[in-house]
């Protein structure tokens, strides 16, 4: 698999599909009994799997039916710093003084 930097989104849809199909498959889940814990259609599991696309919530429900939600983490570190205080600390100016 080639680094994500280097791969379309296509084939990073691609990729995820297949990642996701090898956890359904290490946890020895049909893809209907995964389906079904993660309460999206069968057909939306395999559009899903073969990297047709698919709705994020579909890949958030089927990453929770997984107990991979930890993943999302990698995906999406929490910011140790604020985007406001950031904002906001941009957008105070020092004003001069009048004579």
């Amino acid at each position: 698999m080639a680094t994500p930097s280097f791969q379309t989104p296509e084939e990073i849809q691609t990729d995820l599909g297949q990642r996701l199909r090898q956890l359904r498959l290490g946890q020895r889940l049909t893809q209907a009994g995964l389906a079904s814990r993660a309460g999206v259609s069968p057909r939306a599991l395999r559009g899903l799997e073969s990297g047709e696309g698919s709705s994020l919530i579909t890949v958030i429900r089927v990453l929770k039916a997984l107990g991979a939600l930890t993943s999302l983490d990698a995906l999406a570190p929490q910011p140790t710093i604020s985007p406001m205080a950031l904002l906001a600390g941009n957008r105070a100016r020092k004003r001069g003084t009048r004579h």
